[in-house]
Formats: structure tokens, C-alpha cells, sequence
């Protein structure tokens, strides 16, 4: 279905337009995932997509209160950990700094 269409549903502006995106992406990972066509995809493509995505749910989650970034029934723990490890050695961060911020007042 088409952005436009998806905007029409009642989704307005950059929410039908993230809306719309999101199905596409996600169905061309599911794609990925069941070809398992990994090399196919080059590393900054998903860097750019997963950037993406941290900032605008920090962002929202600082604006509107946190909420599960994931579908847990969707993901493995080791997916989950596999993801944060990389997370925390991208930007430079250790166990410790995760629990600081862990233990912060919502």
C-alpha cells in the first residue's frame, strides 16, 4: 500500500509517511531474513536504518515516557543482547554507565 494511502488511513504527515516506510522495510528484512541474503545488504544501509530508528524513539520516549522498543515475542534474548553489546561498544559505553543509567528515576 502506498504512503499516500496509509496517510489517507487517518496516519497524517511524517507519522502515515514513517508508517508506510516501516511496512516496507520490515518486509524487505523479513525477505532478507528468509533468503538469508546478508552479504547482499550493505552494513551502512542498516547502520543508517537502525540510527534512525534509536533517535526518533529516544526522542519520543524522552518526550512521551518510555515504551518497548521491541515486540518482545518477535526477538531472542540473544538477538537483544547481541544488539545492545554492539550498541554499547559503538558509542563507547560499559556495563557500568548502562547501569547508572538503568537505576535514573523515570
Amino acid at each position: 500500500m502506498s504512503v499516500e494511502a496509509k496517510s489517507a488511513q487517518g496516519l497524517a504527515g511524517p507519522a502515515g509517511e514513517l508508517h508506510g516506510l516501516a511496512e516496507a522495510i520490515v518486509a524487505a528484512m523479513e525477505r532478507a531474513l528468509t533468503n538469508r541474503d546478508f552479504s547482499a545488504i550493505p552494513n551502512r544501509t542498516l547502520e543508517t536504518v537502525m540510527t534512525a530508528a534509536i533517535k526518533l524513539y529516544a526522542a519520543k520516549a524522552e518526550a512521551e515516557g518510555t515504551f518497548a522498543p521491541v515486540a518482545a515475542e518477535m526477538v531472542t534474548p540473544t538477538e537483544v543482547v547481541m544488539v545492545v553489546t554492539e550498541l554499547l561498544r559503538a558509542t563507547n559505553l560499559n556495563l557500568f554507565d548502562l547501569a547508572m543509567w538503568y537505576r535514573r528515576a523515570r
